[in-house]
């Protein structure tokens, strides 16, 4: 059990629980809506994510849904179709602000988020829209047999405007995300994971979870302020067209911080002592 020294946002829309040492799970809790979000379900997430990256006992984040049969179905439409006939649903740009306003990190404050922090995707059925752009911006991605990908919003006349088209070209390319977002296809999860959009594909959907916080605890049993510089140089050089730029940033924004920072002295000393180090939270 992680002892808390903050307590957590709360919301209906979501369920946190702790399965091991330091991580954080994450239930998406709209079942009988495939787990489709709302506007409200958005930001807090935003909240919650922000609180995950600020508290000091956590050191991984692991997202699901509710149920077997959907990870995320994307953005509720059904609020949104409310929004879109309300009288103050506005038009032009008014109602493009109304039905995309999502908080900085984007779609559940997580298809555009930076963090500091790594978030784990454990996709146990359909990740669509916005549910498969959450899944482009998580560190990991591990997923059920039964899981499916895509982008379908070109068919209800939307766009994947969470930050989803970019990150899908950046890992698969310019062929395989035009058809993916143009053509409406869907993905298997064996597929998904030839075009390097899973790391893992489950032995069963039951042991979905079970798969996925042990990766957890691989990351976790590392040191917190090297898994923070190594996922942040991994980060720029994702999202820097210069290499050598983003190595730069990386060495400027944390190197002096993680060489005088304890966890170096504590991970220093185990290796030379041939002990386990014992890592303190991180202060990056």
């Amino acid at each position: 059990m992680t002892d808390l020294q903050t307590q957590p946002p709360s919301s209906q829309y979501y369920v946190l629980t702790f399965p091991a040492p330091h991580v954080l799970l994450v239930t998406i809790n709209r079942e009988n809506h495939r787990n489709a979000l709302n506007h409200q379900a958005h930001w807090d997430a935003e909240a919650i994510f922000r609180w995950f990256d600020n508290e000091t006992s956590l050191r991984v984040a692991i997202v699901t849904g509710k149920g077997s049969k959907a990870f995320c179905a994307g953005q509720d439409l059904i609020e949104q179709s409310n929004n879109v006939a309300s009288k103050d649903g506005g038009i032009g740009a008014k109602r493009s602000e109304r039905l995309l306003s999502h908080p900085p990190g984007g779609f559940m404050g997580l298809s555009r988020r930076r963090g500091k922090k790594p978030v784990i995707a454990a996709v146990n059925g359909y990740a669509l829209g916005g549910g498969f752009e959450i899944c482009l911006n998580c560190d990991i991605i591990v997923a059920s047999p039964t899981a499916t990908f895509g982008l379908p919003e070109a068919q209800v006349g939307l766009y994947a405007a969470a930050g989803g088209l970019s990150r899908l070209t950046r890992i698969s390319g310019l062929q395989i995300a035009s058809e993916i977002a143009m053509t409406n296809r869907k993905l298997t999860a064996t597929e998904a994971q030839q075009y390097l959009l899973v790391n893992k594909i489950s032995k069963s959907p039951e042991t979905l979870i079970d798969e996925a916080v042990e990766m957890a605890i691989k990351i976790s049993n590392l040191s917190p302020d090297s898994i923070i510089v190594t996922r942040h140089g991994i980060r720029e050089a994702w999202e820097t067209g210069n290499v050598e730029q983003a190595t730069i940033r990386t060495q400027q924004e944390y190197t002096e911080k993680l060489f005088g920072g304890e966890n170096f002295a504590i991970g220093v000393n185990a290796f030379a002592n041939k002990t386990r180090p014992k890592w303190v939270p991180s202060k990056l």
